[in-house]
Order: C-alpha cells, then structure tokens, then sequence
C-alpha cells in the first residue's frame, strides 16, 4: 500500500495517509503496532521529503505519547574499563589505547548515592552500565542490591551488563528490574565490521532471555560509524521486526575517541559527524515504525545544536540521558537541559513502576 496522495480508499488498521505529492511509493504508517515492516517500506520512509517524514513522525508520535513530555534518564558506570570485547567505538575495551584504566565494581554505596543525586535533578530513571562481556555469578548479589535499592527510591531502573543468560535474566527481573539494555548496534551486514568478538546473533539471545524473564527491553544502536544509509534502515528493520519492540530504542550518534578503531579512522573526518539532517530522519523512522516505544537521544547530543535536538523532539524522540557524563564520555549537562527545556516548552516525564507498563501492554 502507497502513500502517494492517488489512493481514493484509507489503508487498513486506522493508519493514516499524512505524507502528500512525493515520488515513489511509500508505506501505510498508523498508530498501529507492525512487525511485518520491509527493508523497502523503510527504505521508502527514508526517502521522504524531509517535512512530510517529520510531520507523519509527530502525528504518529502525539497519537501514542504525551506531547511535549521526555523522559530524564541519569546513566552511571559502575564498572568501568577492561571490557574483553573489541566494539569498534568503545573506549572501554580492552583492545582499545584510549588510556582508560580498568576499575572494579562501585560499592553498593556509591551507586546508590548517585541514584539519590540523579532523582534530586529530575531523573525518572537510573541507568548501570559495566564493562563486562557478562556478569559473574559472584557479581550478582552486588547487582541485585543496586536494583532493589534504586527502586526503593521510585525511580525505574535499567542496567547493561553484556550478554545474560536465562538464570541471570530471571535473578534480575526476581529483583525488580525494569529495564534492561543490549544495543544491537547496527545493521546485521555492518555490525560483523565494528565488532568480531560477539556475534549479532549473540545479541538478539540475550534480547530474548530478557523478554522472557519480564523485563522490558531497552535496545538500540549508533549512527555515524561510517556506515551507508542502507545499514541505518537495516538497523531499523532489526528492531522494528522483532517479536516484540524494544520499549526503548537509543539512537546514539558515534562520539569518536581517539584510541579506538572508530575513533581514530573517523576524528579528523567528515564521517565522524552523521548530518543532523539524516540524524533526525533516523529518529522519525524509528517512531514511525515502533510507534509505542521510547524513542531516547543518548551519546553525541552535546554536540548537536539546539535547533537539531529540537527537530528530534519534533520527529518522536521522548528520552534523554542527563547529566555531564555518559558512562565515560561528555554530555549536554543539567543546565542546558534545563534551558533548553524551558525555551522548548518541554516537560520531564513521571516514573512508571515496571508492573503498570506490562499491564498496558497486554
């Protein structure tokens, strides 16, 4: 079905036809939920004119979210470098000469001491990451205990540990676990040349582990590693093809650091930074295509312009990662949040405990 302003009937499932007078065809989007996307539907979305994708993504966007409400979300490394995998971007590897010293588990403590500072600036949600292929079994008491005690704040919580097994998945939805996040990165054609230490596959059984313990899945990818449009909607149709979609896809843009494979091939080039025109189209396919799910600007928004991150909020996005630091790497900061909050008109999004958000979605 196109949506070429020809069709004299209305597509199927209550979707609308928003997008007018453009060549080619492209595919029915609604406010209903599909699995069955194509890589040329997504392609064709893509391919829009610019003002007829981000109208189609608002309207999409307004129809399942509340507008001009973001979710704040504070992300804290709490076991940093030393990483035995060789993800291409990543400063934390082990692979990597970026000068990063590998540290061992924060204290309970500490981790929750900065959940404390991070609900006292607004955050709804408290992100831990570790640099770990997978969890250790002596490690997960430890972890266990950061979840519990996070969610005795009210706050909803989301850690990214690498791969999970099954038992491990169910330990942390037994604790409460709301969210968990494992990036499928890119495309399956261009992951396997950012990453040859686990396998794209490896990925999607650690996304299915997680959805079968009853945690919510949180999973994404970065844009801006030097691949080709192509990818970026190979990236899309993974996760929009899923059984289920992510309840939140992060759409990173590639901060390059030098040390790294990525970031020394791309520091000094044009590849290094996505157009922030094409950034936003990414983000309006991704709300088009996974209609429920939050869309989140993660890592490279502290060099985006207000006027880009402004349009992202326009096509779909409805999360941000707050504060200075991402894991290890700069971000916009509280302050200019705050402002461009106000001088947007936006508003930070309440806490939903996991149970309501499984109960509104069955």
């Amino acid at each position: 079905m196109s949506l070429d302003g020809n069709s004299s009937s209305p597509p199927q499932g209550g979707a609308q036809t928003i997008a007018q007078d453009h060549s080619g065809p492209c595919p029915a989007a609604g406010n209903e939920v599909r699995n069955d996307w194509t890589r040329e539907e997504i392609a064709a979305l893509f391919d829009l004119p610019f003002d007829d994708l981000v109208f189609q993504a608002a309207t999409i966007h307004r129809a399942n979210h509340k507008a001009g409400q973001v979710q704040l979300s504070t992300l804290l490394s709490i076991k940093t470098g030393g990483c035995p995998e060789d993800c291409g971007y990543c400063n934390q590897s082990a692979h990597a000469e970026s000068g990063l010293k590998a540290e061992k588990l924060l204290d309970v403590r500490t981790v929750l001491q900065s959940a404390a500072q991070a609900k006292d600036a607004g955050s709804s949600r408290f992100c831990m990451g570790a640099a770990w292929r997978n969890p250790k079994d002596r490690d997960m008491p430890a972890i266990i205990e950061m979840v519990q005690g996070v969610r005795q704040m009210g706050m909803e919580t989301c850690m990214t540990l690498g791969m999970l097994t099954r038992e491990q998945s169910e330990m942390l939805a037994e604790a409460g676990l709301d969210y968990y996040n494992h990036n499928i990165d890119s495309s399956p054609e261009y992951y396997e040349k950012v990453i040859t230490t686990r396998t794209f596959e490896d990925r999607l059984e650690t996304l299915e582990n997680v959805r079968g313990s009853g945690i919510n899945v949180c999973s994404g990818g970065i844009v801006g590693m030097g691949e080709t449009r192509e990818d970026r909607v190979g990236f899309v149709h993974a996760l929009a093809t899923l059984p289920r979609h992510p309840e939140s896809v992060p759409v990173n843009a590639l901060v390059p650091v030098r040390g790294t494979v990525l970031g020394d091939m791309l520091a000094d080039t044009p590849l290094a930074k996505i157009d922030d025109i094409e950034f936003v189209r990414t983000i309006a396919v991704a709300r088009i295509t996974m209609p429920a799910s939050m869309v989140r600007l993660s890592a490279g928004r502290e060099s985006m312009s207000e006027s880009t991150q402004a349009l992202c909020f326009l096509a779909g996005a409805n999360s941000i990662f707050t504060g200075d630091k991402l894991l290890t790497t700069g971000n916009a900061g509280d302050d200019a949040d705050q402002a461009l909050f106000a001088k947007l008109g936006l508003v930070p999004m309440a806490a939903e405990p996991r149970e309501n958000q499984l109960e509104a979605a069955e």
